[in-house]
């Protein structure tokens, strides 16, 4: 029997220690006083398992596992399910944190969440990934439920994945219990438009943020970084919107043509190589080359602290749109800001998939479902109010857009945390 345990963290700085960071940057803003400070600064319940799978072969493997609750203030904790080599407790308990902000930036009645399982879902076969999920979802089943902690689909995760914990959650209860997870597949209580939603959600922030700066998306050039679900999903949206795709990547690298590439072409190539490579219609290119590239919106969705001190200086795009979760370390966020590069935070960028994670959540409740049309319309109010909201602070207070989004945000918590009280 072997233990699986997540190897040295990939990234430059601890993402728990850059959450509190950026926590304390904004509470200084808002003055929210140190003992408010305190509660927010720690995760509400953090639970580490292990996870044995009886593999293939017949041998026993064990994967540690995590999930996190950051704060249910505004209500149930809500947040995705990572499967990843490099998961961490310091990483599941940033994610978590962020997720609170997200929800609250959102206008959403969910506090924040995260779980993790440290293993590489790409080299389990389908029945030992239903194994896994399984028993990560029985390790878990008295942290999670639809009125206490609702997970999604994250980093190697997805609607299958989504289906498994719905089913062992259920199978224990007795009756089927639609609200314990989000994300799931259509046919079994999940939502139309939830699989495209960050992206979608992604896209909505790019076209206000243009705007903003008297430009639309017809002819906007655009570099993705990550092509899973997110990446690929803004890709296609934004291509539709007449935007110019110049560059993609996944985790081995990327394409380039200053022209455009087309990305139903380079997702069939993908689909038949697994990877980008020899993609006869753009020029190979590095995950670090695309971060530099001459473009006028860039877009990480891949993971966090891929814009670093090191190379910030080299991004030449005019807006940062953060489709994955603390792509951009606390000091090339300083170095962009002072350059007049527009990031959109990770809190407002990304948060498509949890505003339709909420509606599969209500639609789960009511046993009632709705069309697609009514959940993209829904969708793109809500993130475009929460764009204009944190564009008027930003302007009104001469902040950085990530300084206005946690304003927002951390000043909604603070006042749920003082409108309930500190019990007992």
């Amino acid at each position: 029997m072997t233990t699986l345990q997540a190897p040295a963290s990939f990234t430059q700085e601890n993402p728990w220690e850059m959450a509190r960071e950026q926590l304390r940057r904004v509470a200084s803003l808002i003055d929210i006083g140190e003992n408010m400070l305190n509660v927010l600064l720690e995760c509400k319940k953090a639970v580490e398992v292990s996870v044995p799978v009886r593999m293939d072969d017949g041998s026993v493997l064990v994967y540690d596992a995590f999930r996190v609750t950051h704060n249910v203030a505004r209500g149930p904790s809500k947040g995705g399910i990572r499967y990843h080599p490099a998961v961490t407790l310091e990483e599941t308990k940033a994610l978590a944190m962020w997720m609170t902000w997200k929800c609250a930036l959102m206008g959403l009645p969910f506090g924040g969440a995260k779980g993790g399982v440290v293993c590489d879902p790409k080299s389990l076969s389908q029945l030992e990934l239903e194994r896994l999920t399984r028993r990560y979802t029985t390790e878990i089943i008295n942290q999670i439920g639809p009125e206490v902690d609702i997970p999604a689909p994250d980093v190697g995760t997805s609607p299958q994945v989504m289906a498994w914990i719905f089913d062992t959650y259920s199978m224990n209860k007795g009756y089927s219990v639609l609200g314990v997870v989000t994300g799931k597949p259509l046919h079994v209580g999940g939502s139309l438009g939830r699989e495209e939603a960050t992206g979608r959600g992604a896209g909505f922030c790019v076209r206000e943020a243009l705007r903003k700066r008297g430009h639309e998306l017809a002819g906007a050039r655009v570099a993705i970084q990550g092509f899973g679900n997110v990446g690929a999903n803004l890709a296609f949206l934004l291509e539709e919107a007449g935007g110019t795709i110049v560059a993609l990547s996944d985790s081995t690298g990327g394409i380039y043509n200053p022209a455009g590439v087309s990305v139903e072409a380079a997702k069939a190539h993908k689909r038949e190589h697994r990877t980008f490579e020899d993609f006869a219609e753009a020029d190979a290119i590095t995950n670090a080359e695309l971060l530099a590239l001459d473009c006028d919106v860039l877009a990480p969705c891949a993971l966090e602290q891929v814009i670093t001190g090191d190379n910030a200086t080299e991004v030449k795009a005019s807006i940062v749109c953060e489709g994955a979760n603390g792509p951009t370390t606390l000091e090339a966020d300083e170095i962009l800001h002072d350059r007049g590069i527009l990031v959109l935070p990770d809190v407002l960028a990304n948060a498509g998939g949890v505003v339709v994670s909420y509606f599969e959540w209500v639609q789960g409740l009511q046993e009632y479902f709705w069309k697609l049309d009514e959940v993209n319309a829904k969708l793109n109010d809500i993130i475009t109010r929460a764009f204009e909201e944190t564009w008027r602070m930003h302007v009104e207070r001469e902040i950085s857009m990530r300084q206005a989004a946690y304003a927002l945000a951390v000043g909604r918590v603070s006042e749920a945390t003082v409108t309930r009280g500190l019990y007992p």
